[in-house]
């Protein structure tokens, strides 16, 4: 994968978490960056990092992914099938994409630890949709133990691999809407029970009420109160 090109950077006092947020797929650092504008206004001492997905999206040129998600589903069934185990199914057929994904993103966070003279225990991942995904996927396969991970309507897409490898435990908030017509609710449940069964002792979720597809205040608020009581 190319290294990062774009990225937008808010540093908020004196940064002594950093903050790193994974947009999703269809989508972009800058559409994202507008989205979670009161996130961002009530952070402090923090380095917040928006990074652009490397590859162009396969839908529309002008948007980015992490990686193809027709190259696993190419007619989109993971949204349309009937049952919650034929949509994981789906889903945990996408590890090749997150390896690749994953490669790209670790080297991404060193060099921003690096730049703040930070650690991984003061790093706190969060991301949106595939970005929540890839969150969570690197929050657990990292090679230290991350301060946190914060899912906006993600899943634990390939939990099998997790089974099979060393992973790191870190708490975990997940925030879904319990309308998301994209990403199904019923995915909240299944990625607790498998954080929990993987080791993850603080495991918090988090309904939308009425929530749709997309991060709302309440659910930013949610992640506000998990960071900042985090980092105490």
């Amino acid at each position: 994968m190319p290294a990062v090109s774009e990225e937008i950077v808010h540093i908020k006092g004196f940064p002594k978490k950093l903050i790193i947020f994974l947009h999703g797929y269809i989508d972009n650092c800058e559409s994202l960056n507008r989205r979670i504008v009161s996130f961002l206004d009530n952070m402090q001492d923090v380095a917040i990092h928006l990074p652009e997905a490397p590859l162009k999206c396969e839908i529309y040129d002008h948007k980015r992914q992490w990686y193809s998600m027709h190259r696993f589903d190419p007619d989109d069934a993971r949204k349309t099938v009937p049952t919650l185990h034929e949509c994981t199914d789906i889903y945990a057929l996408m590890g090749k994409g997150f390896d690749e994904s994953y490669h790209y993103l670790s080297d991404y966070i060193e060099n921003c630890l690096n730049e703040y003279q930070l650690d991984a225990k003061d790093l706190f991942l969060c991301g949106f949709s595939q970005g929540a995904m890839l969150a969570l996927y690197t929050a657990l396969r990292y090679p230290e133990k991350i301060a946190g991970c914060i899912s906006f309507s993600g899943i634990l897409a390939v939990p099998e691999y997790f089974q099979k490898h060393q992973v790191q435990t870190p708490p975990c908030l997940l925030i879904h809407g319990d309308a998301d017509n994209l990403v199904r609710y019923g995915v909240m449940a299944y990625t607790e029970e498998h954080l929990r069964h993987l080791g993850c002792q603080e495991v918090l979720t988090y309904t939308v009420k009425g929530g749709q597809h997309r991060i709302t205040k309440d659910g930013l608020q949610q992640a506000e109160e998990f960071i900042r009581r985090l980092s105490k």
